[in-house]
């Protein structure tokens, strides 16, 4: 059975009614990046922090999976598929698909402040004074920027066993996640799906879709299926 490595981003949670910052001049939902997603924003006003993340995690909630996203999961019926995304929502798990790599976290989980191993489910809100089972302030467990992101070897490791490599909905402007594209070996097909077709360089076997995220997976899966 071929191998299925998919890279999503923002993209394919947009068409679910969840905001991307990228589409508003670096604003996230009215915010500026550097106050609501780095550590120091969290140091200097923890509480802002925590309801942005406390409103995000209400967004997801409301919202559903879309057709890019159901699309994925139809491709386990034909091929081992392993899906990396950049986004901290849980649409693909909802949408069916069942191998994930969250790189940057998920909004249905927290952590301590002070050891990133000690995880637990989260659907309501975090508030000031929560504590974790160590005692310390829980946080939502999100990689914020200027974060290490750790699971970025296991994603580079999977890309570099890919037979067909997709690449959904991501603009390829975040680091580390934007280097993994050359980790997929240079006989693999790769195709890239998105409104703008992101710079990619000189890669060979590339098929580009300019679509959205869902009109995009339809042509991919008339192909692959």
């Amino acid at each position: 059975m071929k191998h299925i490595v998919v890279l999503t981003g923002a993209g394919i949670s947009a068409e679910s009614g969840l905001k991307t910052f990228r589409d508003s001049d670096g604003l996230w939902m009215g915010h500026n990046i550097e106050d609501v997603a780095t550590p120091r924003a969290y140091q200097r006003n923890p509480q802002l922090v925590l309801d942005f993340y406390n409103m995000r995690r209400k967004d997801v909630a409301n919202a559903t999976p879309n057709a890019a996203h159901f699309g994925l999961a139809k491709l386990e019926e034909k091929y081992h598929v392993t899906i990396v995304t950049q986004n901290i929502d849980d649409l693909h798990e909802r949408a069916g698909s069942t191998n994930i790599i969250h790189l940057h976290g998920e909004i249905f989980k927290m952590r301590s402040d002070k050891n990133e191993n000690l995880i637990s489910e989260i659907r309501g809100d975090i508030n000031l004074g929560d504590k974790a089972n160590d005692g310390e302030q829980l946080r939502p467990h999100i990689v914020w920027f200027e974060e290490p992101v750790p699971m970025i070897e296991d994603a580079a490791l999977v890309m570099g066993i890919a037979d067909i490599f997709i690449l959904i909905g991501t603009s390829l402007q975040v680091y580390p996640a934007a280097g993994l594209l050359h980790y997929v070996p240079e006989d693999a097909i790769k195709y890239v799906i998105d409104k703008k077709i992101p710079p990619t360089g000189n890669i060979k076997n590339l098929r580009l879709i300019e679509k959205s995220a869902t009109e995009g997976i339809q042509i991919l899966l008339k192909e692959l299926i």
